[in-house]
């Protein structure tokens, strides 16, 4: 397989959630190059200047640039944040029928490029957009990354970490599921500080419905931010730039991502959120957490879910078990 040896990014829609994570990935110095694309061209050459501007106090040096799909030949990882908005009350499935159509025209672009490297995916509904784009690239699978439950769980490890007062990076939590209304905490095989929740639930029977509560916040919190500010952005920014930086510096990390499961949890062609090890070439491998029956029994309403808004554009006959990736 060949995979381009620089760290070039292009980024497709500088929204506030492409700015969000523009900005992120500078102060990071997590990419050479940022090549960005933009419907609104006047006002990119103004985003492209103001973050050229703040290069000089990044950790390195990144080049930013107004880009075009010729830029996509030699990047190793294309980012698409563009898509209609979520707006206030919407759920992100609502948003399938606007997007589905601006993401095949961005990827058809993309591939007659020549582009032979990674999708990053953050336009919403992801987990759907995600196997669009698999399909409508052709490239293998494991080079299709989706932005999944990456926010959801850095949220829920957040609110944990508030009321267990410890930092939230001492929580250790997975959201899994849709990114989105039918996703579900995995609680059993969660943290605090090195201590296992799966004990205090034992000692606690209360404390599965306290902390489902914090969940319905951690759920319904994109909602509360799009009606006090139009859009949720640095969170999903920051979230993204963790993804990149696990690519191109080839981490072997585990992250809760979108990807395609291959009989993880009972389950094939689907692209759902899980975590998974992201490496060099994309995602190495889903991972399998070991859950309870009842949150099986969430996660396959979850799929469900997706599969249903799934097969309405790609009808299951046409979607035989995919191919070993290369």
């Amino acid at each position: 397989m060949k995979v381009s040896v620089g760290n070039k990014v292009v980024l497709i829609g500088a929204g506030d959630v492409g700015l969000a994570y523009s900005y992120a990935l500078i102060n990071q110095g997590v990419c050479d190059h940022l090549a960005i694309i933009d419907i609104d061209e006047k006002k990119l050459e103004g985003n492209v200047m103001d973050l050229n501007h703040g290069v000089v106090w990044a950790p390195s040096r990144t080049k930013v640039t107004k880009g075009t799909y010729e830029d996509c030949a030699d990047a190793a990882l294309v980012v698409i944040c563009a898509g209609a908005a979520q707006k206030p009350g919407e759920t992100r499935l609502q948003l399938v029928d606007k997007n589905m159509h601006i993401m095949k025209s961005i990827v058809d672009q993309v591939m007659a490029s020549g582009f032979d490297g990674i999708f990053l995916v953050a336009s919403n509904p992801v987990d759907i957009l995600s196997y669009a784009v698999w399909k409508y690239s052709g490239l293998p699978a494991h080079r299709i990354i989706g932005s999944g439950t990456v926010l959801d769980s850095a949220r829920f490890r957040y609110m944990m970490g508030e009321l267990y007062e410890v930092a939230p990076t001492s929580v250790h939590a997975y959201i899994i599921g849709e990114h989105g209304d039918t996703e579900l905490p995995v609680l059993s095989s969660a943290t605090i500080a090195g201590v296992s929740m799966r004990k205090k639930l034992e000692k606690d029977p209360e404390l599965e419905s306290r902390l489902e509560k914090v969940f319905e916040e951690t759920r319904d919190a994109a909602y509360t931010i799009i009606d006090a500010k139009g859009s949720t952005s640095y969170g999903i920014g920051m979230g993204l730039a963790r993804i990149t930086r696990a690519v191109l510096q080839n981490q072997d990390v585990a992250l809760p991502v979108c990807c395609l499961l291959r009989g993880e949890y009972g389950e094939e062609n689907i692209f759902i959120g899980t975590p998974a090890v992201i490496h060099r070439k994309g995602v190495r491998r889903a991972i399998e957490l070991e859950i309870t029956e009842h949150e099986m029994d969430r996660f396959k309403k979850s799929v469900k879910t997706l599969r249903e808004i799934q097969e309405n554009f790609f009808p299951a006959e046409e979607n035989p078990a995919p191919a070993a990736d290369e």
